[in-house]
C-alpha cells in the first residue's frame, strides 16, 4: 500500500467551514434542503433548475427519458444553443463590456477580451467554418495551444451545431491521427505552435504527419499563426485562421439544437489499447457546468476571477476553463505556459497580478511547487484568493495542508473535487462555505447526485471501503462512446448488472458519510492527473522492432501521483541507449506525457498458466515492495524471482 493511501487512511484533522455573508450555498442546512428537493421530486427539481439557469430556444416538456437505459436522455424535446447561453444572453443583459477571458502568454503578453468582442470573434469564426462547408453534425478537431482562439473555435462549433473534439496539443501525430479517423472529422483547427519553456512546441507538422495515408476525411486545415514559426502549406487544403475570419460578418444567428445534440467528443484512455471517444450532450452538460461553478466554487460572476489551470485538451479545461465560467457570465483566466517557467513563482505572480480569487489546479502541480520552496509564493500578495480547488486525483493530506496554509493563508476553503471525463462535471465535492473539510476527502455528493460505495456484490458499504458507483442518472453524464455502444455498456454498466454506473475508482465512506477516493482499480494510470491506459503504452512499446513483449504498471510517485513503469522483454539484448530509444518511441506514438519513467528489461513476464500477466506482482516489484502474494498459479515462478533480484 502506498504512503499516500496510508496517510489518507490515518487522517483525522478537520477544518470547520469559513463564514461567508453571501455564499451561494451558505451552510449544511442549505445543502440538505437542496438534497431534499431532489429526494421529493427528482425530475421536477432538475427541470426547475434547467429552466432557471439556461436560455431555451424551444422549451422542453420531458425532463428524463429512461426508456432505453443506460442510454439516458435529458430535456430531449427542448432546443437551445451553447454559444448563445455563454455569450449572447450576457451581452443582451448589458454585460457586453465585462471581460469574458483574461489571457496571459508565456512571454507575459496579456489579452483582455470582453463578452462583446468574444461574441464577434465567435460569429466570424462560425461564419468562416460554414464557408468551408462545415454543417450541423460535422466533426471538427481542435489541436491547439492554450490560447483564446481555442475557446473561440469551440464556441464557433457549438454555434453552428458542429461537434468538436479537442486533442491535447502534446499528443503525438499518431494519437491525433487515430482520433481524426475515429471522429471522421472534416476540418482540423490548429496553430503553428505554442510556447513551452521559452521554446516553440510545433503543432502544424504533427497535423501534416497525421493526415498522411488513407482513412482520414479531413479536407481543410485552419492554422492560427501564434509563434511566427515557419510551417509547410498544402495548397487548397491549408488556410490561415485570420484569412478565414477576414471579411466575415460579426453576426451569426445561433443554431437552435436539440438538448441531446452532441456538443463534443473527448477521448480518454481505457483498459484496452483504443482510447474511448466520450460523447457529451448540449443541454444537460451545460446545465451541470453552470451549477457546479455556482455550487462547488461559490462563483460570483462580475466579482470573481476564476482560474482553472488545466489545458482545454482535457475535460477540466472544457468544463471549467471555457463552458462553466462563460455560462455563468463570469471571467475566466487562461495561461499558455508551464507552471514553473521562468521560475516556480509564475502561478503565484499571475494570481497576484490579475487578482485571481478562485484557483483550481492539480495535486501534481501543488506537490511540484511545494518542492520548489515556500519562498516563491511568499514573494507575492495572494490576498485576492478566497477559494482553492484541486482536480485530477486525490490530494494527499500533507499537500492539502500546505495548500491551505501557504497559498490560502489558512483562510481559503479547499474544494477537493472528484469527477471524470465521463461525468462532465463535479460529482463529489465540498461546498466551500458549508462543508467541514477533511484533508484528502472529497466530502459528499453534490445535490442531485446519487453516489455509493459498494462491495463486490453491489451492496452499500457503511464506514468502509469498496467500489465507487453512481446509482442514478445525472444531466451531464456521457451519452456513450462514439461509434461503439457495446463498449459503452460493457465498460460502465456491466459491473453491477446494468443498474449502476461504475466509475472505475475505489473509495471508502466514513462514519460521517464523507467519501475518500482511493484511486483506479482498473488498468488505467493517473499520471499528473491525466488518465493513461496501460494497454496504449504497451502497444506503443511492442510496436518497436526490438520489443517482443511489454507490461506497464504504475509506481507511486510523490509528485506525479503515479509514475509509468515498463517491464520489457527484448528480442535481443539491449542497454541504456535502447531504453532512451523506447521512451522516445512512446513519445512519438502517444506523446511525451506517456514516456515511461523507468524501463526494466526482463527475460520474461509473470504469467498464469492461461497466459494472463499478473500485474499485481509487477506493481509490487515496481514499488520495491516485498512479494507476499500467492504465486502458485504462475507458469514460471522463477520469472518473479529474477525480476525481484534485478530490482535489488
Amino acid at each position: 500500500m502506498s504512503d499516500s493511501i496510508l496517510s489518507v487512511l490515518n487522517e483525522e484533522r478537520t477544518f470547520p467551514p469559513v463564514h461567508s455573508t453571501d455564499a451561494n450555498i451558505d451552510g449544511m442546512a442549505a445543502y440538505q434542503a437542496l438534497c431534499d428537493r431532489f429526494t421529493a421530486d427528482f425530475e421536477g427539481t432538475w427541470g426547475e433548475l434547467a429552466r432557471e439557469h439556461l436560455a431555451w430556444a424551444h422549451p422542453f416538456s420531458r425532463v428524463l427519458d429512461e426508456s432505453n437505459a443506460p442510454f439516458y436522455r435529458w430535456f430531449d424535446d427542448g432546443m437551445l444553443n451553447v454559444s448563445a447561453n455563454c455569450l449572447d444572453r450576457h451581452v443582451e443583459a448589458g454585460l457586453g463590456e465585462r471581460f469574458a477571458i483574461i489571457w496571459e502568454g508565456e512571454d507575459g503578453e496579456v489579452r483582455r477580451i470582453s463578452y462583446r468582442a468574444l461574441l464577434a470573434d465567435v460569429c466570424r469564426a462560425a461564419n468562416g467554418l460554414r464557408a468551408l462547408g462545415v454543417e450541423r453534425g460535422d466533426r471538427v478537431v481542435i489541436y491547439m495551444p492554450m490560447i483564446p482562439e481555442a475557446a473561440v473555435a469551440m464556441l464557433a462549433c457549438s454555434r453552428i451545431g458542429a461537434t468538436h473534439s479537442v486533442v491535447f496539443g502534446a499528443f503525438a501525430a499518431q494519437a491525433l491521427r487515430d482520433r481524426l479517423i475515429d471522429t471522421g472529422a472534416k476540418v482540423v483547427i490548429t496553430a503553428d505552435g505554442g510556447w513551452r519553456k521559452g521554446e516553440v512546441h510545433a503543432l502544424k507538422p504533427k497535423v501534416d504527419e497525421a493526415l498522411k495515408g488513407e482513412g482520414v476525411a479531413v479536407n481543410k486545415v485552419v492554422v492560427v499563426t501564434h509563434c511566427n514559426h515557419p510551417v509547410d502549406w498544402v495548397e487548397g487544403r491549408d488556410l490561415d485562421w485570420y484569412i478565414m475570419l477576414e471579411g466575415q460578418r460579426e453576426s451569426c444567428p445561433p443554431e437552435p439544437l436539440p438538448a441531446e445534440h452532441p456538443l463534443f467528443i473527448l477521448y480518454t484512455s481505457g483498459s484496452t489499447g483504443k482510447p474511448k471517444g466520450i460523447v457529451h450532450s448540449t443541454g444537460g452538460y451545460l446545465l451541470w457546468a453552470r451549477l457546479t461553478m455556482l455550487w462547488s466554487f461559490d462563483f460570483h460572476p462580475g466579482r470573481d476571477l476564476f482560474w482553472c489551470t488545466a489545458d482545454i485538451g482535457w475535460i477540466t479545461g472544457h468544463t471549467y476553463s471555457v463552458y462553466g465560467p462563460l455560462a455563468c457570465g463570469g471571467t475566466t483566466m487562461m495561461y499558455e505556459g508551464v507552471p514553473t517557467y521562468p521560475d516556480p513563482g509564475r502561478m503565484w505572480r499571475i494570481c497576484a497580478h490579475h487578482k485571481v480569487s478562485i484557483f483550481y489546479t492539480a495535486p501534481t502541480a501543488i506537490r511540484a511547487l511545494i518542492k520548489a520552496g515556500d519562498e516563491w509564493p511568499a514573494r507575492h500578495n495572494l490576498s485576492s484568493l478566497r477559494v482553492l480547488g484541486t482536480v485530477g486525483e486525490p490530494i494527499n493530506p500533507e499537500a492539502w495542508i500546505w495548500y491551505h496554509e501557504v497559498i490560502g493563508g489558512g483562510r481559503c476553503p479547499i474544494v477537493d473535487t472528484w469527477w471524470q471525463t465521463e461525468t462532465g462535471g463535479h460529482m463529489i465535492s465540498p461546498l466551500p462555505f458549508a462543508t467541514t473539510l477533511k484533508p484528502g476527502s472529497a466530502s459528499k455528493p453534490l445535490p442531485g447526485i446519487s453516489a455509493q460505495v459498494l462491495d463486490v456484490d453491489g451492496n452499500a458499504v457503511r464506514d468502509g471501503g469498496g467500489l465507487l458507483a453512481l446509482t442514478r442518472p445525472w444531466p451531464s453524464m456521457l451519452r456513450g462512446i462514439w461509434g461503439d455502444d457495446r463498449r459503452y455498456v460493457d465498460t460502465y454498466w456491466h459491473r453491477f448488472g446494468g443498474h449502476y454506473y461504475f466509475a472505475g475508482d475505489g473509495a471508502r465512506i466514513d462514519s460521517d458519510g464523507d467519501f475518500w477516493i482511493m484511486g483506479r482499480v482498473d488498468d488505467v494510470l493517473n499520471v499528473s492527473g491525466h488518465r493513461l491506459g496501460t494497454m496504449e503504452i504497451e502497444s506503443a512499446l511492442v510496436s518497436h522492432p526490438a520489443v517482443a513483449e511489454a507490461a506497464v504498471v504504475g509506481r507511486p510517485d510523490e509528485v506525479k501521483g503515479e509514475a509509468i513503469f515498463a517491464f520489457v522483454v527484448l528480442k535481443q539484448a539491449g542497454g541504456a541507449d535502447l531504453k532512451d530509444a523506447l521512451r522516445d518511441h512512446v513519445a512519438e506514438e502517444i506523446g511525451p506525457i506517456a514516456k515511461p519513467d523507468e524501463i526494466r528489461f526482463a527475460h520474461g513476464l509473470p504469467k498464469t498458466r492461461s497466459g494472463k500477466i499478473m500485474r499485481r506482482l509487477l506493481r509490487d516489484i515496481a514499488a520495491g515492495n516485498t512479494i507476499h502474494q500467492d504465486v502458485s498459479t504462475l507458469e514460471d515462478a522463477a520469472v518473479v524471482e529474477a525480476l525481484h533480484k534485478d530490482a535489488c
